[in-house]
Parts: structure tokens; C-alpha cells; sequence
């Protein structure tokens, strides 16, 4: 990721982030000028502190969880492109998206990317499994000394014996999609970007 990024985005790179992420030419431009003014060394991309000025960040109780999430394993900046993958799973959505050829590979922000993420969230060691104790972890991310050590626990294991179909003490990917089929992820997990 060497080269110095350019002042501007050029318009074959606008094309190819629409394609690939499903936003409008505005929200784009909008997004990269955003994306620019968090890039405090002026080298195209954002690291981690960069991310942690952001307030809404800094005071989610899960901020430090989601700012991991954009960067690559081992990575440790994340340049606009990638940015934009990111953020393309919290993008709402739209009704024409819904049923889209089933051939093309499937939008950043389906409801099974969606999850994927929220998944991973939880996913500390990346195992493709959450464990009690991740599961603990977050549950304490969240919800800090509020609630005792011995009541966390209890809903971490009510939570695992309600979603482990399999009998391993721990939730895979299928099952985490089942705990939450009726859940509407495509609304909870979107933000509005503006057009």
C-alpha cells in the first residue's frame, strides 16, 4: 500500500467501489471526504487511532470490536477501498437489491454478510465459533460491572444451551444464523447514508 494516495478519487475507481459496494456516486465522494479528514498522516489510510477519534466510536461499548473489523488480519491501516467494504455492510437494503440474479456473488450488505460480521464480532480468536467465554467477553464489553460476574455467566450458558445444536458448547455460523432468523438484521444493522 506504498503509493501516496491522490487528493482525489479518479472516476474508474468511483465505478469499480460502486460495483463492488453498491453505493451512489455522492455517497462515495461524501464518504472519501469523511475518510480524508479522519487520515491524520495524509498517507491514505486510517489506522486504528485514527478510528478511535471518532466519538460515536469512542464511547460504543463495542467501538474497539467494530474498528477491528476493518482491518485486515495483521493489517494495520486500511485504505479507502477498504473502508468502503466495510462500511457497504451497514448499507440499508433496497427493494430492487433484494432479488438480484442469482449468479452475481452476493452484495456486502445481504442479510448473510450482515451476520457474518456481527458474527465476527463476537468470533475473538477468529475460530469460526464462539465460545463461552467470547461470548462472555462481549457480554462484558457491553455491559460493563452493571450486571455480576455469576449473572453474565448464566446467560452466557443459557444463550449457548439455547443455540448449540450440535452439542459442542460453542455457536458456529449456522447456528448464530438460526438464533436470529427472526430477528430483522436488514433493518438493525443499517445506517442511513446520504444520497
Amino acid at each position: 500500500m506504498g503509493s501516496r494516495a491522490s487528493t482525489l478519487l479518479r472516476e474508474e475507481e468511483i465505478e469499480e467501489i460502486k460495483k463492488e459496494t453498491g453505493f451512489s456516486h455522492s455517497q462515495i465522494t461524501r464518504l472519501y471526504s469523511r475518510f480524508t479528514s479522519l487520515d491524520k498522516g495524509e498517507n491514505g489510510t486510517l489506522s486504528r487511532e485514527d478510528f478511535q477519534r471518532i466519538p460515536e466510536l469512542a464511547i460504543n461499548p463495542l467501538g474497539d470490536r467494530i474498528i477491528n473489523a476493518f482491518f485486515p488480519e495483521g493489517e494495520d491501516q486500511v485504505n479507502f477501498r477498504g473502508f468502503m467494504r466495510t462500511l457497504a455492510h451497514f448499507r440499508p437494503i433496497e427493494d430492487n437489491e433484494k432479488n438480484k440474479n442469482a449468479t452475481a456473488s452476493e452484495p456486502l450488505n445481504s442479510r448473510t454478510n450482515k451476520l457474518l460480521f456481527a458474527f465476527r464480532l463476537y468470533d475473538l480468536d477468529r475460530d469460526d465459533k464462539i465460545s463461552r467465554d467470547e461470548l462472555l467477553q462481549v457480554l462484558r464489553m457491553m455491559v460493563g460491572v452493571n450486571i455480576s460476574d455469576e449473572q453474565l455467566g448464566s446467560i452466557a450458558d443459557r444463550t449457548i444451551q439455547e443455540a448449540d445444536t450440535n452439542g459442542d458448547n460453542s455457536i458456529s455460523f449456522n447456528e448464530f444464523i438460526k438464533v436470529l432468523e427472526k430477528v430483522d438484521v436488514e433493518q438493525k444493522m443499517s445506517i442511513r447514508f446520504l444520497h
